[in-house]
């Protein structure tokens, strides 16, 4: 089985891509809602988090957006999450790798914000990266409520460079046509990890080297 970690910058698509992969028949564990399931009523983060960041509790639950403001611009914080939520979203993603290797999938799908920045490629035998222009991003974001410039540019300072991910990737696929496109392009990948082509990359877990 072939895990294909998916990553992208804010707004380059990465969200309209694990939709598309999913409509091709492929399992995707979403990371950003594992961490919404943890702090949701009755997760099993909520109790540390509220321990950790009891302004942030609420009736059972996490309040993400009180979460967000506690921890936003505070990289101590923020590490303090950190470590509370990602041995919780790591025990999720293998399980979640576990039952898809249960089923003999052939191909599953890890959509991690961060991928590369948590150090999860590692965990991948792939890695694919969505990208747009620039100008295309910032618009994009602009319509996300509560969207600022200042906030979208602490976001990305927060994140890999998009030049920097296309660059370590080994498949990217550009969103800045159209979704047909999109997922033209999506199904080529998913055609090469299937039938094993040779000029497919060697895999990443097995800890042989990337072509570049």
């Amino acid at each position: 089985m072939i895990v294909l970690g998916l990553t992208g910058s804010i707004g380059m698509g990465k969200s309209n891509a694990a939709s598309a992969l999913r409509r091709l028949g492929v399992p995707v564990f979403d990371a950003d809602a594992a961490v919404h399931q943890l702090l949701g009523g009755g997760g099993g983060a909520v109790a540390a988090v509220a321990s950790a960041f009891p302004m942030a509790a609420n009736d059972g639950a996490i309040d993400r957006r009180k979460l967000g403001r506690e921890v936003f611009g505070r990289p101590a914080e923020l590490r303090r999450l950190e470590q509370i939520l990602h041995p919780m979203v790591r025990r999720a993603e293998r399980r979640f790798v576990a039952a898809a290797q249960a089923r003999r999938e052939p191909v599953v799908v890890l959509d991690i914000p961060l991928l590369f920045e948590t150090g999860g490629d590692h965990r991948c035998d792939r890695v694919l990266v969505v990208s747009a222009p620039a100008w295309l991003q910032r618009q994009r974001v602009a319509r996300r409520p509560g969207m600022t410039d200042s906030r979208f540019r602490a976001i990305l300072a927060a994140q890999t460079p998009d030049r920097e991910k296309r660059r370590r990737a080994d498949f990217i696929v550009l969103t800045g046509l159209s979704r047909a496109q999109t997922l033209r392009r999506l199904k080529r990948v998913l055609d090469t990890l299937r039938q094993g082509q040779e000029d497919a990359p060697p895999p990443r877990r097995r800890g042989l080297r990337r072509r570049r």
